[in-house]
């Protein structure tokens, strides 16, 4: 057989110590072996590190990376203080940043922030656009202008997202509709931030609208505060039950279920185990988070987002899902090596999986998006968080440097 690539000296998380090869061939894995005969165009030598799935990015506001700056420090200390009892007023104190939205200058930080996906093996991000009343349509054009560019080393599904709320910016919802014709993949939605319970509801509901017209998959931001009786989940949950939308919403955040009683949080588990509903968290930006373990025991899949980069929220970032995983293994105390092997799955396997990315395991007759990485284990990989040695999307090797 004809190779594309054949990767040698390489461990897997499955190989049990041995080293293998990994033949790739029109974008796919062809063989996965002690020996994978053939010519190959070029090699690769993983020189024993580890081999597996490249990363999976839940969630990004990719429109509003490197914005800190622009929009000041406010919101910062808004919602990440004093129990996040502050977070809707980040949410207003951030949206200045459209003030003078327009996709010339978006573009450009959306660039340098895929660059880093690119370099850091993400090959996969869940990335939002504000559309609505302020924003228009300058954040969403961008990233579909950058998904365009992008393509062949990173896969952008784009959130059209209603970020100041729906029934509280009138007007929102025709430009989420405005961005779904426009080209968005997913239909987004923040219920938390309306004023009443009914709003709540209502901003669910109009989502599905679109999302059952135009037959979009959903993600929606839930629960972002430090806020027990905030239940828009269990509302969201419901509506994927309905309408038999099992697999195709993904609720982010979700930090308020952090401080539910215990029944509550079981019948929300009940609930979106029925409603096929999963979870992206980003315990890095907050200081609550959901419970990420809980939800694993319960089979509920759930991925990490790296959720921002320098904006309003949150001052850092790289676009490094090792980087990410890594802050979530102290923040969710999942330090032991068992524990390290299901935050991996987050950033590859089930964040694909909750993101509705098909066939994405390292297994033969899948598309080959793989990294090659700079050490042999998880658990080093996540103590070194570098940039990996190879970087592989859908059989071509994309990586920047080498």
């Amino acid at each position: 057989m004809s190779l594309d690539i054949r990767i040698i000296n390489a461990r897997t998380r499955t190989s049990g110590g041995k080293l293998v090869q990994i033949g790739i061939a029109s974008g796919k894995i062809t063989k996965i072996a002690l020996k994978v005969d053939g010519d190959a165009a070029s090699e690769i030598d993983a020189g024993g590190n580890l081999v597996t799935e490249s990363f999976v990015n839940g969630h990004l506001h990719l429109d509003k990376v490197y914005t800190l700056e622009m929009v000041g420090q406010d919101a910062l200390g808004s919602y990440h203080g004093e129990g996040m009892g502050g977070a809707m007023t980040a949410i207003e104190q951030a949206s200045r940043v459209k003030d003078n939205y327009d996709e010339s200058w978006i573009i450009e930080n959306v660039r340098r922030a895929c660059k880093l996906a690119v370099k850091y093996g993400n090959t996969h991000i869940r990335a939002f656009a504000d559309v609505d009343t302020k924003g228009k349509l300058e954040g969403a054009k961008a990233l579909i202008k950058a998904r365009e560019e992008f393509k062949d080393s990173v896969d952008i599904q784009v959130v059209a997202f209603p970020q100041d709320g729906v029934v509280r910016d009138p007007g929102a919802a025709d430009w989420v509709k405005q961005a779904l014709e426009l080209g968005a993949d997913i239909v987004g939605g923040i219920p938390w931030i309306e004023f009443t319970d009914e709003d709540v509801r209502s901003h669910i509901d109009q989502m599905f609208d679109l999302a059952i017209k135009y037959d979009k998959d959903i993600s929606m931001l839930v629960d972002d505060a430090g806020d027990s009786n905030l239940r828009s989940l269990e509302y969201l949950a419901t509506k994927s039950i309905k309408h038999g939308w099992q697999g195709r919403v993904t609720a982010q955040h979700a930090r308020a279920m952090a401080l539910y009683q215990e029944p509550t949080f079981r019948k929300l588990v009940a609930l979106m185990q029925q409603g096929g509903v999963s979870l992206v968290s980003d315990p890095q930006t907050g200081p609550l988070h959901a419970r990420v373990t809980d939800l694993t025991e319960a089979g509920i899949p759930v991925a990490l987002g790296q959720d921002d980069i320098a904006d309003a929220y949150y001052p850092f970032g790289r676009n490094n899902m090792l980087e990410v995983g890594f802050l979530a293994c102290h923040l969710l105390w999942m330090t032991n090596f068992q524990q390290m092997e299901v935050v991996y799955d987050m950033i590859t396997t089930t964040a694909a999986k909750a993101l509705g990315i098909k066939n994405f395991e390292m297994k033969e007759g899948n598309p080959a998006n793989l990294v090659v990485l700079t050490q042999e284990s998880v658990w080093k990989a996540f103590w070194e968080h570098e940039a990996p040695l190879a970087v592989i999307k859908a059989g071509k090797d994309v990586t920047l440097e080498r």
